[in-house]
């Protein structure tokens, strides 16, 4: 089982180390060149005029700070990022709390790194998967052809997918059986996707299968371990839909 989990708005910034070392980041061989061009890309945002830099951030005006801060990436202080990624999600999951085999189960994915694992260190940055720089393009169509590459794509392995729509068009399995974990609030018979707790839901139900003595095989098997949680879940093709109330 690998479980792809979407970076978080929110973040901690670590406040001392060294700074991030690229080739010993996942998949450094592949995805090395990458990263790299993208940390050269917003080291230059400084040069341009602000309001272009915020725009090709996708930020507000009130985060034109963070123009200045990923200019500084190469030598920002860098920490584990299962400790950097603090969102709803990650305060759900407490994925530093997880042994390492636990954790080796799971990828995140990020529009600056490509993916990472729980334990690469990266310092706090700001760059969505909705951002166009100059040079680069939309983030998803710049990141496949390398997480095709190297992400495991085998029959017989099961891929329980957390991320949203916007990093879930960056790779998706072809051999692999896939899984994505969506959140609905019922009322009175009546249903309807939720969005913020949606990332809680997900970071609840990440715990519950990476906690189970045995990881699932399949979606099947993912269903039962969320059903042992006490979620409430019904399984469709490529879907594990959980079912809280309003």
């Amino acid at each position: 089982m690998l479980i792809l989990l979407p970076p978080s708005e929110g973040k901690t910034a670590p406040e001392t180390g060294a700074p991030v070392e690229l080739d010993k980041l996942a998949y450094a061989d592949a995805l090395t060149p990458s990263r790299r061009k993208l940390l050269g890309v917003l080291a230059g945002l400084v040069d341009l005029p602000l309001e272009r830099a915020v725009s090709m951030l996708a930020v507000s005006k009130g985060q034109a700070a963070e123009v200045a801060v990923d200019a500084a990436l190469g030598s920002a202080p860098a920490g584990p990022a299962a400790e950097v990624y603090t969102g709803v999600l990650y305060e759900r999951l407490k994925l530093p709390e997880l042994p390492r085999r636990a954790q080796g189960r799971v990828l995140i994915a990020s529009a600056l790194w490509g993916v990472l694992r729980p334990t690469d260190r990266i310092p706090y940055y700001r760059l969505s998967a909705k951002a166009k720089l100059d040079g680069i393009g939309g983030l998803a169509a710049f990141w496949r052809p390398s997480l095709t590459e190297v992400l495991p794509d085998k029959k017989g392995t099961l891929v329980v997918d957390m991320r949203s729509g916007a990093y879930a068009a960056a790779w998706k399995p072809k051999e692999a059986t896939l899984v994505s974990v969506r959140a609905f609030s019922e009322m009175k018979g009546k249903r309807k996707p939720v969005s913020h707790m949606a990332k809680a839901v997900r970071g609840e139900v990440a715990r519950a299968l990476l906690e189970a003595k045995k990881a699932p095989e399949s979606p099947e098997g993912a269903a039962g371990v969320a059903e042992g949680a006490g979620f409430r879940v019904e399984l469709s093709p490529g879907q594990l839909d959980v079912i809280v109330r309003g």
